[in-house]
């Protein structure tokens, strides 16, 4: 069933032999054999037999292309892990690293190659006797029609494929899904259509409201990374959906366009083995949303310390534990999976490695304590009272210009779950407000930090150290190298709250369904719930609210999208704080 309202498209590149590593259309097969090796990709540690272009047509006629990779033992058949997205279906993982800092921490000869962009590597899974299924979705590549995002068109696709591909003969009529992103979000609109050969998922990081997640977080339009993502990694021969021009048509959540693309999570009744970070700044609330909506006593979540793309490719335990899921669900091996820690969870130092695969019996942890902490008139953050009433301004146009309260921990300290910030905020110039509250990490000398999404062994070789940091190239500062700090966005004018479908006290569900502008110098409360932290502290380290008026990310060549600026925050922004105005924050305490 195609989109519920019209959906513009925007142009793409027609596929070309060599651009994000296609290949020259047709069906074929052929046998890779053990040693097989392309410009110093990894040597297959196996015969892998291939089938390239193979076609299956969907309920509307349309033809889907995937390549598989299986064991050349044809004795037995064998479970399916399908990687679903538009991103290409082989070589492509590589050459994406190429276009990121250091490798992103992964050497040469790590990546067979074979696997698809943010999808396992069949390399590492057909040895273990699984078939990776690399799928063209809909529109890329030589898959007919257009690139759709997320939504029922891209779900009944997949349900389809999925029962296609459990009827081959080499299948054991038992489908998984893995994969990062793309492929892991797309599990949760897929699996809630519950197709009956898929018997487990394995959404690692995957936002699940593409509205108040990805495009629009806070009622703020955003769409920079899929464009670079839309220009480095789609090629297909129609278009792909344009979320520029249907924001511009469809700028309230609750129009049909946008409820298409959050997905009903709790129609998910199979196994799901769920990962997240604390360091995404996409995927980490949808993921958790993941976790407490799947209707299944069989579930896992693991909040990971490194970015998504080195923890799927370059950690061996990862793809050891994958495969010992799949191994159960797909196969029906008994191998003591189920005794996996329900929940595990990763403390961010910053300055250092983090502490992981910390187990806990559920998240938010239980023991969790919230604490109120008030911003005061001296930039302070405390636990006390203010018995004043004071405020504070900042250039809202201004990057990096914010208001700071700052609170030095006296003994080591670690705070892991949902933060909150309540302000009470006007702005004399304009009649909205966008605000970003993030949470900086300092360290004893008061120095801001950033936490390295990947170890710092694996840059170490290139000279980078938590003390050399001031050393690296603007370029090479960006979100998905470095973590700046948990960050919570708001539009004032999306202020109001539905509490009824919010998922906890200390992450309210804003509907975004109107716009309540303010009047100049209108002082407005705003709840603003901050994505889920997970930061210890030392003594002497310090935490500091920082409220900015635009994005206080990093702005390395992942540059924000601006095209929505006249709706945005314009000249001054006035923090209210003390008695009367008791703005504040809820910290999570372990």
């Amino acid at each position: 069933m195609p989109s519920p309202v019209p959906v513009a498209t925007r142009p793409i590149n027609k596929p070309s032999v060599g651009r994000n590593n296609y290949q020259p259309f047709g069906f074929r097969e052929e046998i890779l054999q053990k040693g097989w090796s392309q410009n110093g990709s990894r040597a297959l540690p196996c015969d892998i037999h291939a089938s390239h272009d193979v076609g299956i047509k969907v309920r509307d006629g349309c033809a889907l292309y995937c390549d598989i990779y299986r064991p050349t033992d044809t004795a037995q058949p064998v479970a399916a892990i399908l990687a679903w997205s538009p991103f290409g279906k082989k070589f492509n993982g590589i050459s994406m690293l190429k276009n990121l800092p250091w490798n992103l921490g992964i050497p040469e000869g790590v990546l067979s190659g074979l696997e698809k962009f943010e999808g396992p590597d069949p390399a590492e899974f057909v040895p273990r006797g699984f078939a990776i299924v690399n799928v063209d979705a809909r529109g890329a590549g030589d898959s007919e029609g257009n690139v759709g995002i997320m939504g029922t068109q891209e779900a009944e696709d997949g349900y389809d494929v999925i029962e296609a591909i459990a009827k081959m003969p080499w299948c054991n009529g038992n489908v998984g899904l893995a994969g990062n992103s793309h492929l892991a979000i797309v599990q949760w609109f897929i699996a809630s259509l519950q197709p009956p050969s898929l018997k487990a998922i394995a959404p690692w990081e995957a936002c699940g409201d593409l509205y108040r997640e990805q495009f629009v977080r806070g009622g703020v339009f955003d769409a920079g990374l899929f464009d670079f993502i839309i220009d480095h990694n789609i090629q297909g021969h129609g278009g792909v959906e344009d979320f520029h021009e249907m924001y511009r048509q469809n700028q309230k959540a609750d129009s049909l366009y946008w409820k298409d693309k959050r997905a009903d999570i709790t129609k998910i009744r199979i196994p799901a083995y769920i990962t997240a970070s604390y360091t995404s700044f996409v995927h980490i609330m949808g993921s958790i949303r993941g976790w407490r909506q799947v209707d299944s006593s069989e579930k896992w979540l693991r909040l990971c310390p490194w970015q998504e793309w080195y923890d799927i490719w370059n950690c061996k335990d990862s793809a050891d534990e994958l495969a010992t899921f799949f191994d159960r669900y797909l196969n029906g091996k008994e191998n003591g999976w189920e005794k996996t820690p329900k929940v595990r969870t990763t403390l961010l130092r910053f300055n250092k490695d983090p502490l992981y695969n910390v187990a806990e019996v559920d998240y938010p942890i239980p023991r969790t304590q919230y604490k109120k902490m008030f911003l005061l008139n001296d930039g302070r953050l405390d636990f006390e009272s203010p018995t004043s009433t004071a405020s504070v301004s900042y250039q809202s146009e201004k990057y990096q210009d914010c208001a700071g309260f700052t609170y030095t921990f006296p003994t080591k300290t670690q705070l892991a779950g949902f933060p909150k910030a309540v302000l009470y905020m006007s702005c004399p110039d304009f009649h909205d407000m966008d605000v970003y509250v993030l949470l900086r990490k300092l360290d004893a000398q008061g120095k801001a930090l950033l936490n390295l999404n990947i170890p710092w062994s694996s840059i170490a070789q290139h000279g980078v150290t938590p003390e050399t940091l001031e050393k690296v190239p603007q370029r090479n500062m960006n979100n998905l190298m470095f973590h700046v700090g948990s960050l919570g966005i708001l539009r004032a004018s999306r202020r109001r709250i539905d509490s009824s479908k919010s998922i906890h006290d200390n992450y309210p569900f804003h509907p975004h369904d109107r716009d309540e502008h303010t009047a100049p110098g209108e002082i407005v409360k705003m709840e603003i719930g901050i994505w889920a932290m997970g930061v210890e502290y030392d003594a002497g380290e310090s935490i500091r609210v920082e409220i900015h008026g635009n994005s206080p990310l990093l702005r390395g060549e992942f540059q924000d999208d601006n095209e929505f600026a006249a709706v945005a925050s314009h000249g001054k922004h006035v923090v209210h704080f003390g008695k009367e105005y008791p703005s504040h924050v809820i910290l999570p305490f372990v």
